[in-house]
């Protein structure tokens, strides 16, 4: 059997809580203010259970326009409204205003209920419903059945009955597949019991042992027990009024308006793009940065709308739009909303939400227009190739994907699949499942080969880049992982070559030009002339008569070859005698333990200007190891 919510909406003292309690026999009205004025002001909670078996869960939200949040409150999560409108009085501003409400909660099902028939002539009864249709024109009650109910007499209530039967089988069943979410609309404690929350189970489901998250807090506890109407339940699936208690977790850590889930599902935002109807019934058009009210879920939470290519709307206009929020709130992509005036407070607008967790969007942006009304306009599939793609080299992840698409997570999983078996999306993270969108790695791989293209051209007689220099070209967004995964890339179709350290296109051969070649034989020979004793850099390039850029160029390719050792900056030796040397050291060292400066100096017949350079480039290079005023070969 299908889970279904009723929630009831209408004008003060229409008789929304008789209604209720004639066919439920549940008096809604718990709270001794509500008993001692005769008005509702807190949402009221029951349950009915029908004719063919069917057991439909009710909300009795108050009436009075000081309650109109509470009321909000209790309509997220109804399948279908009964709006109620007393005989006697007609429409009146709340019918008007809980119906705008009912309308920009995407609330597409439902009925009339004309009540306290018993007040009324026939005639007058029948001058009512005409004015009730007119009034119905348009809204999605239209076509809604409207059945004349007296709470007190009775009469109508098995027509009533009848009716919520028949609509209950239109009314589409919820899925428990997608992430669990219980907006929390009311918190108490229960002697026994500890901390209680009540609220409508929108999507997914819970049992019993599971952990939940409050969110936007973050604070977690685990379910101790789980009320369906009244009675104890192992799980709780989409649809019905639930009740959870939890264990160990102080009341003051929950307040309505948070909502309940699990551990990384859901993420908090001070900012949600939105698609927004303005109503304005006033006909003041709304002025960029308005500061508003902002309802969704069971939450309240002041903002100011950020609108992109306008500096005011006119009333009854739709466009896309920013709020920024003094607190922050959890939602996915799809949650209805309502906003009202800041002050004084009335309902002014609403719609859907289309990003739960934007970034802030500049305004007067042509691009930026043109891709919120994508957003808002797209479907399904559609939504993740978005997202991937908007997010650039940061990627996105696949826990912030199931928000930003409202797709369950099987589903998701599948579609990614066949974008992954595509080539449509790369996975850049496994541990993390973060996702790049294929054309933004195609244009990361360009990039790569234009800055290699552009290095080689600059020094031709360098090997390649050295990684860390080649990754700090690249832009900043771009993570470790995906960087090694581009190297990866590139190397698997053979576009560039990595050799330890160094990255150079495949293509990339050093080729030293005639002059080249010939300083590179002038300086060959004058470093294996030299022996221990060379020329420092500066004096050879000076002896040559070459430019200095250009022997240095030389000097690099030499370096990367092999052909010479640095031994200090401006200090280099040809590597056949730096080898001849360093055999005989060793040879030394192995035959005496250790040796002396002065045996160093008698061995290589140098001064110290060279001879300390030499010893030190031995003990950096690791073959000998300083113990006081000797040195030791250095094993292993």
């Amino acid at each position: 059997m299908k889970q279904i919510i009723l929630g009831t909406a209408g004008h003060i003292d229409h008789g929304k809580t008789s209604l209720i309690k004639a066919v439920t026999g549940i008096d809604t009205d718990r709270l001794k203010e509500e008993k001692l004025r005769g008005i509702t002001i807190e949402l009221g909670f029951a349950w009915l259970d029908l004719a063919n078996g069917q057991r439909v869960g009710i909300v009795d939200v108050p009436g009075h326009e000081k309650f109109v949040k509470n009321m909000v409150a209790g309509a997220t999560g109804i399948d279908l409204v009964a709006l109620i409108i007393a005989a006697d009085e007609g429409v009146m501003p709340q019918t008007r205003e809980h119906l705008d409400i009912c309308k920009l909660l995407g609330i597409k099902h439902g009925l009339v209920v004309l009540t306290k028939i018993d007040m009324v002539d026939e005639e007058w009864l029948e001058l009512v419903t005409d004015d009730v249709q007119s009034f119905l024109r348009d809204s999605f009650l239209e076509d809604a059945p409207i059945v004349p109910v007296s709470s007190l007499t009775g009469k109508g209530l098995p027509e009533f009955m009848k009716c919520l039967e028949s609509l209950c089988e239109d009314v589409p069943e919820r899925s428990s597949k997608s992430l669990f979410r219980l907006p929390v609309d009311r918190v108490f404690t229960m002697k026994g019991f500890g901390t209680v929350i009540t609220g409508s189970l929108v999507s997914g489901k819970i049992r019993v042992g599971e952990t939940v998250t409050i969110y936007p807090s973050g604070i977690q506890s685990k379910v101790r027990g789980i009320q369906v109407h009244n009675q104890p339940v192992d799980e709780a699936t989409a649809g019905v009024r639930t009740a959870i208690n939890f264990q160990g977790l102080d009341r003051a850590a929950i307040n309505r308006g948070d909502v309940l889930a699990l551990a990384n599902t859901l993420k908090p935002s001070y900012m949600v793009d939105v698609d927004l109807e303005y109503l304005g019934f006033d006909k003041k058009p709304l002025k960029n940065r308005t500061k508003v009210r902002f309802y969704t879920g069971s939450s309240e939470i002041v903002g100011n709308v950020i609108l992109f290519d306008r500096e005011e709307l006119a009333a009854g206009q739709n466009t896309v739009a920013q709020l920024r929020l003094e607190d922050p709130l959890s939602v996915v992509r799809d949650d209805r909303f309502v906003m009202r005036s800041y002050s004084p407070i009335r309902t002014i607008g609403g719609g859907c939400i289309i990003n739960p967790v934007p970034g802030k969007h500049k305004r007067f942006k042509a691009p930026v227009m043109a891709s919120l009304r994508h957003l808002a306009e797209i479907h399904s599939k559609e939504i993740i190739t978005y997202h991937i793609k908007e997010s650039g080299l940061h990627g996105v992840a696949f826990s912030d994907l199931i928000i930003m698409t409202n797709i369950a997570e099987k589903e998701l999983e599948q579609e990614l699949q066949h974008l992954l078996s595509q080539k449509a999306v790369l996975q850049v993270d496994r541990e993390n499942r973060v996702f790049l969108h294929g054309s933004v790695f195609d244009e990361l791989q360009e990039k790569t080969i234009r800055i290699l293209e552009t290095y080689h051209k600059e020094y031709p007689l360098k090997a390649g880049m050295i990684k860390e220099a080649l990754k700090a070209q690249l832009p900043r967004a771009l993570g470790l992982r995906t960087f090694n995964l581009l190297i990866q890339e590139l190397s698997k179709s053979d576009k560039v070559v990595q050799e330890k350290e160094i990255i150079r296109l495949s293509g990339h051969r050093i080729a030293l030009k005639a002059d080249q070649k010939d300083i590179r034989y002038k300086m060959r020979e004058a470093y294996l002339k030299g022996g221990l004793q060379p020329p420092y850099f500066k004096e050879l390039v000076v002896s040559m008569g070459e430019n200095a850029d250009h022997v240095k160029d030389v000097l690099g390719h030499m370096l990367e070859e092999g052909l010479l050792v640095k031994v200090k900056e401006g200090l280099y030796f040809h590597k056949d005698v730096i080898e001849d040397l360093k055999n005989k050291l060793v040879a030394f060292l192995r035959a005496n333990s250790e040796i002396t400066t002065p045996q160093l100096k008698e061995i290589t017949g140098v001064s110290r200007k060279y001879m300390i350079p030499l010893i030190e480039y031995f003990d950096d290079t690791k073959v000998t190891l300083r113990v006081g005023d000797v040195r030791r070969l250095r094993e292993g």
